[in-house]
């Protein structure tokens, strides 16, 4: 083994993230692999929900004050990614006035702040609430951003010495003596220059440890390595409409199952949610049923929704995992708790640990268990500092205000810039350069669009991530050419075309479910103009033949000829 461990850490979510950060600030040698962008698998596709606890606060009160904890800390260290929304747990007369009862006991004993509201009060806080709503439970839910959580401890890994390797596949796990030793991995699954590292070929990652924290996904790696990691993938469907209908998260109080919750998420809000097992994590039906299921449901709560706009649908998979005594039959029952599975101790093979279960709420404390772990595995003596230490962007929120006065951002979109930086604010807008609106819809100039591009490279839909431009009502119709234009000249054609293209069908997947109405309106109008203006129906680059430029006329001014049918023109007709 080398002096300072070498830990390959398989998976770019909240949990591989975070990991990497942890180990980097212990000083290991920390390698991250991400097959997709980062958020690629569960992180990028779930409700943007910071639990307070208060959902599994009767079902499973140790997850519900893991939460809490969790809650706590992140509101602290990762402040810019945070909306303090607070949340309510309502409840209608159909019911049960007994579970309301104990729900109410399970956040005292887990140590949630709870509230008990009258329906009159939990109206004044959300107007839109249906009239008959009896009463609620204010805790302190909130939303996040998944997508700028991860990316920052991704940037802090990378600050304390890690290589973080996005669109790289591990195809195997190094197997040697019985001891897993590294990972192959196949970088850039496209060509150009869209990969965060190695753009493309195949590498052997040797490493002294492999840390398996793919989700959903982390059976098949294990399997690479000949284990048997039964994790039990569990599909849900999240709507997202067009405006904020709430503020606040909320939720119906009553035994969970589907259609349940509501999260106000940056200049919208996301209904949720199904759950049903599948057997692959990436080959499952998208069903409408589901998605008229949240809408028919939640409209009982918020009648509202039920006229509202839905801009587009997507399906995120639970990385459920229970131990293999246990057997649930349905997917509700399994826990959200997570397991840290050192396949040493459970199946004789050194070298490789996995850890599966879990939320997104807990990322952290899942990352300093697993990091523990590891350094006593290695003798390495030194503390977690990741419930301590901001992470990049949220070190001094404080002086977002004066950030806002320093630029003049009093507009609603540039104090949305900020916030959405943080204290990175003062680096990205202090330029001389013009900083134009490149989305209007959520208000992303190209001050943030450029600092994405420096990170990122020429991969637009790591760029939306990161700035949530193309995210909005019109779903990239009036933005994604300009973003795709930023890229030249610096970039060629046919990477341009390329990335171009990857945004656009990422856009347009999420929407086919939200066909009707106005949203329905919107996509024929994003059609038309991108088939009108930019060729993207027919376009002859696409492939065929190449154009005929010779063809074309050169016009007057290149050959200084005049055309015989321009000759009216010349003579002044």
């Amino acid at each position: 083994m080398a002096s300072t461990p070498h830990v390959a850490v398989v998976g770019g979510g909240s949990t591989g993230a975070g990991i990497a950060r942890d180990l980097a600030m212990r000083g290991l040698d920390v390698t991250l692999v991400e097959q997709g962008n980062l958020t690629h698998g569960t992180t990028g596709r779930m409700h943007g929900l910071l639990h307070s606890g208060g959902r599994y606060a009767v079902s499973d009160q140790a997850s519900a004050e893991e939460c809490i904890e969790e809650n706590r800390v992140l509101r602290d260290v990762a402040a810019h990614c945070v909306e303090e929304t607070g949340g309510l747990f309502v409840k209608r007369p159909e019911d049960s006035e007994e579970y309301f009862r104990e729900k109410l006991r399970g956040c005292e004993a887990c140590g949630i702040p709870a509230e008990v509201l009258s329906g009159r009060e939990a109206r004044q806080r959300e107007p839109y609430l249906a009239a008959d709503v009896e009463k609620a439970i204010a805790v302190p839910d909130g939303a996040v951003d998944p997508f700028r959580l991860v990316v920052a401890n991704a940037a802090s890994a990378r600050q304390h010495g890690a290589r973080i390797e996005t669109h790289s596949k591990v195809t195997d796990l190094l197997v040697e003596g019985g001891e897993v030793v590294g990972v192959a991995v196949e970088h850039g699954a496209k060509s150009g220059e869209r990969v965060h590292g190695v753009q493309s070929g195949r590498e052997e990652i040797r490493a002294d440890h492999v840390v398996n924290a793919t989700g959903a996904w982390a059976g098949r790696v294990a399997e690479m390595a000949g284990l048997d990691v039964a994790v039990r993938p569990s599909k849900g469907v999240m709507t997202i409409m067009n405006v904020r209908q709430v503020d606040t998260v909320v939720n119906r109080c009553r035994p969970k199952g589907d259609a349940d919750i509501v999260v106000p998420h940056e200049t919208t809000a996301i209904l949720g949610t199904t759950d049903e097992e599948v057997a692959d994590p990436e080959d499952y039906p998208e069903e409408q049923w589901e998605v008229d299921l949240v809408i028919d449901e939640l409209s009982e709560l918020i009648p509202i929704l039920a006229e509202a706009r839905t801009i587009r649908s997507f399906w995120g998979v639970r990385p459920l995992y229970e131990p293999p005594d246990v057997g649930s039959e349905d997917p509700t029952d399994i826990t959200r708790d997570y397991f840290l599975l050192d396949h040493d101790d459970r199946d004789g093979v050194p070298g490789l640990t996995s850890i599966v279960g879990g939320k997104f709420t807990t990322y952290r404390m899942m990352a300093e268990e697993i990091a523990d772990h590891l350094c006593a595995r290695f003798g390495v003596d030194a503390d977690c500092r990741t419930a301590d230490v901001p992470l990049p962007g949220s070190e001094d929120v404080d002086r977002l205000r004066d950030y806002m006065d320093e630029f003049g951002l009093r507009s609603p979109i540039g104090r949305r810039s900020v916030e959405r930086l943080g204290s990175r604010a003062d680096q990205v807008l202090r330029t001389d350069d013009p900083n134009p609106v490149l989305c209007d819809c959520e208000g992303v100039t190209r001050a943030e669009v450029r600092d994405a591009m420096d990170d990122v490279g020429t991969d637009l839909n790591a760029v939306r991530i990161r700035t949530r431009a193309s995210m909005g009502n019109c779903q990239g119709g009036f933005c994604c050419h300009r973003l795709a234009a930023e890229l030249h000249p610096d970039h060629g054609e046919a990477t341009v075309r390329d990335s171009w293209d990857d945004l656009l069908q990422e856009r347009w997947k999420g929407q086919r479910h939200a066909l009707w109405g106005q949203q329905l309106s919107q996509a024929m109008l994003n059609y038309a103009l991108h088939a009108t203006t930019q060729n993207r129906d027919r376009d002859p680059a696409a492939g065929g033949p190449s154009p005929d430029y010779e063809a074309f006329d050169d016009g007057r001014r290149a050959t200084g000829e005049t055309r015989p049918d321009a000759a009216g023109d010349a003579d002044g007709d």
